[in-house]
């Protein structure tokens, strides 16, 4: 019987240089679309998926993280005192049991197959998901779900994939197909940031992954590739002619880049306009925007 997938590594140890100079003091993932933090979507996607520890490899800096999962009894206490029931119940959201999570430092920022290398010990011999907060999916089912799902036929690494267009493969790590199966493919290589009109498709690796303990063991004698960092995306290579195989899942969804600024503020409108109590003031102050530019030009 195929073991499940109940660990997740969390990568977490940028320094978020993008979104300076609030990162200066604010850990990027705390920062929030609408009134959640960017880990409270990872972390809720992977719940919904069946994850039941949680392991984060951060930095020096990330102080604030770790405070916000911890209880706040005096928030508490004032919450229930002015009988705002609502507003514990959300504040329960962001409580992690003692010993469902962990947080291991990375002491140098040498990639993320580094960072994931770093978790080893505590992923032991068990198969295990890799999510990055920057990537949000917005998904009826959540993405991570999704390939859990199809994890339990298949076995194997598997990675998220989405079609990009093709002079912007060279930002990605690109998959090279054998044999595409509709929302699974079959990959028979992978080539990590490829430059332009080398890419072997347009199929890009998002940041959801679901990977054997065998990729841990190749990160033991990886060397730095692209960009000079131990990259991910070269261990999960070498699983492609195992027995185990590696797939690609074109998720359903639609994934944002909240890494940079252009993204985050365009995942802050579309689940804003998904929220039944925002959606009419914000989509009215956005037809007013449109109007106001038309008349200008």
């Amino acid at each position: 019987m195929r073991r499940k997938v109940t660990k997740a590594i969390f990568p977490v140890a940028g320094m978020g240089t993008r979104f300076l100079p609030a990162t200066k003091s604010v850990p990027k993932e705390i920062m929030t679309l609408v009134d959640r933090p960017l880990v409270q979507y990872a972390i809720d996607e992977a719940r919904a998926a069946g994850i039941k520890e949680f392991i984060f490899v951060t930095s020096r800096g990330k102080n604030a993280l770790e405070d916000y999962f911890d209880h706040a009894p005096v928030l508490e206490q004032e919450l229930r005192k002015k009988g705002k029931d609502d507003l514990l119940e959300v504040l329960k959201q962001t409580y992690m049991d003692s010993g469902a999570i962990a947080y291991i430092r990375q002491h140098q920022a040498l990639g993320l197959g580094h960072a994931v290398w770093c978790a080893r010990r505590l992923i032991a011999n068990e198969p295990f998901a890799v999510i990055l907060p920057d990537d949000v999916i917005a998904a009826e089912k959540p993405c991570l779900q999704q390939m859990v799902e199809a994890y339990e036929e298949t076995g194997g690494n598997m990675v998220a994939a989405m079609e990009v267009p093709p002079e912007m493969a060279s930002s990605y790590g690109i998959l090279d197909v054998s044999e595409d199966m509709g929302s699974l493919a079959k990959v028979k290589g992978m080539v990590e940031k490829p430059k332009k009109g080398e890419a072997p498709s347009n199929l890009a690796v998002i940041g959801r992954y679901i990977l054997t303990p065998s990729v841990l063991k190749t990160l033991n004698h990886m060397k730095a590739g692209a960009g000079g960092e131990i990259q991910l995306t070269d261990a999960i290579a070498n699983e492609i002619d195992s027995e185990a195989g590696v797939y690609g899942m074109r998720f359903r969804g639609q994934r944002f880049d909240c890494g940079s600024k252009a993204g985050f503020l365009q995942a802050t409108v579309a689940f804003a306009m998904a929220r039944e109590d925002l959606r009419d003031d914000l989509e009215s102050f956005l037809r007013e925007i449109v109007q106001v530019d038309k008349a200008a030009q």
